[in-house]
């Protein structure tokens, strides 16, 4: 039976801040290797026979989702968009519903796209070793193998062994415990970290969630009966889902079922939770300290040192972070990281702009980056890719003025057209519907001056727009 990998690809941003925010959450970050998480996730698959993977993501991250495979050259099934987070048990319904619908009843192989699996050879030996028990309807979930009493995890404690090999009966699920507690389950050897990965047949998954959460299960069904697809992109009925409960899977589903069966995988595994979760897993020098960009560190111990741009030196620091972006600067001690989301909670609450996206944004159409602003300016450095064009606008508090630094671009304003090379400008009147596409074979650059009384990315009237935005 072939293999249907469902990647979740959701996700806040705020555990990894300042490095990831909520539109670029991370499993879009390059934390380890060379390729972003989701990359690497899909790339994992490549040594196990398998359909295209299906995506489920947040609909404001489609873009930034089809773009990082398409640049690492993973082909899916598709990028289904949820309209709204509903945690992982209606999401996974959506996507057993979607492939009974396509006349299949695969065994789904649920994945995060945001874990981390630098064993990933004993990663696809033991869902290979899952797939008789799963062929059979029992509902794997595969608990990872501990290394150590860890608090912040669930844990899943194993039952009675069953005729295969390493494959136990569910006995129980258990939050995250206190570390006594995570003491005790280490030294019993019966507790597995609770890896959020599944194996299941998609008929399965939909028996036992109508059976526990008909809600869930009438609500998804509704959703996707009406589905568009749009060249990347599964879109579901709006409206039905919204109807739909909140829930993860091992509530609505794998506490209540009695065919939960729970597959050891020793796989080097973390779920990159934290700073301090990211620094037990990147190379350190003989001090112990992780660097990643231009860091020098003197008399430093056990640290975690990130940099993006700009030089991190550092002297006589022992057991803290460091991580600094464009717009923002984090220092903390390694043991507090988990307070991360009370500065994210706090900015949003203040309405600053630092919780949800960098100064520099990502587009379908290529990127933006905030390079300096004031009172009633704003300078941007655009890049526009080979081919794309942003959508036929109008702005009615500002006015810009675009000078080109590479490339060539064509510049609409109100129906005429011009084309401008490098060291050329133009200029664009408030309330001038306007557009800028580049019909060249390289990147086209340029600097974006605006001024005007209202400088906010919601001051757009978009006319006309190839990637289907309002």
């Amino acid at each position: 039976m072939a293999i249907q990998p469902v990647i979740m690809a959701g996700g806040s941003g705020s555990r990894l801040w300042p490095l990831s925010r909520q539109l670029f959450p991370k499993q879009f970050l390059t934390l380890h290797g060379n390729l972003s998480m989701l990359q690497t996730t899909a790339k994992r698959l490549e040594h196990i026979e398998h359909q295209p993977p299906l995506i489920i993501c947040n609909q404001e991250h489609r873009f930034s989702v089809a773009e990082q495979l398409r640049l690492a050259g993973s082909k899916h099934g598709g990028i289904m968009l949820e309209p709204m987070g509903k945690n992982t048990a209606p999401a996974i319904a959506l996507a057993a519903f979607h492939s009974l619908k396509k006349g299949h009843d695969p065994l789904m192989l649920v994945l995060a796209a945001d874990h981390v699996i630098k064993n990933e050879q004993a990663f696809c030996d033991t869902v290979k070793h899952a797939i008789t028990s799963a062929e059979s309807g029992k509902l794997v979930t595969f608990g990872i193998v501990p290394t150590c009493a860890e608090t912040g995890y669930g844990y899943i404690k194993r039952g009675k062994a069953l005729s295969s090999h390493s494959v136990f009966e569910v006995a129980e699920f258990v939050e995250k415990p206190n570390l006594k507690t995570a003491e005790g389950y280490i030294a019993s050897g019966q507790f597995y970290w609770n890896s959020g990965m599944f194996l299941i047949k998609a008929s399965r998954y939909l028996e036992e969630l109508k059976h526990f959460s008909p809600d869930i299960y009438n609500a998804c069904e509704a959703a996707v009966n009406e589905i568009t697809e749009d060249v990347d992109f599964i879109r579901i009925n709006s409206e039905e889902f919204s109807k739909c409960p909140e829930d993860s899977i091992d509530y609505a589903v794998m506490e209540k079922t009695e065919d939960a069966v729970v597959v050891p995988m020793d796989c080097q595994w973390s779920d990159v939770g934290s700073w301090a979760a990211l620094w037990d897993i990147s190379d350190k020098d003989d001090s112990g300290n992780a660097c990643k960009g231009d860091v020098i560190a003197i008399n430093c111990s056990n640290s975690y040192f990130h940099t993006q741009e700009k030089m991190i030196a550092a002297i006589g620091l022992d057991d803290v972070v460091v991580v600094d972006t464009k717009d923002a600067t984090l220092v903390a001690k390694k043991s507090d990281v988990q307070l991360v989301k009370k500065i994210v909670e706090k900015l949003k609450a203040e309405g600053r702009s630092q919780w949800k996206h960098h100064r520099e944004v990502y587009r379908p159409w290529g990127k933006y980056d905030s390079v300096d602003n004031g009172e009633r300016f704003q300078v941007k450095r655009i890049t526009v890719k080979p081919g794309a064009k942003l959508s036929v606008q109008m702005h009615h508090h500002r006015a810009e003025h675009w000078v080109v630094v590479s490339g060539t671009a064509k510049v609409t304003i109100d129906g005429k057209d011009q084309y401008l090379t490098e060291n050329e400008s133009v200029y664009i009147p408030i309330t001038a519907v306007h557009a800028l596409e580049n019909p060249g074979k390289v990147p086209l650059e340029l600097v974006e001056v605006q001024s005007g009384s209202y400088l906010g990315e919601d001051d757009i009237v978009r006319f006309e727009d190839k990637y289907g935005r309002c």
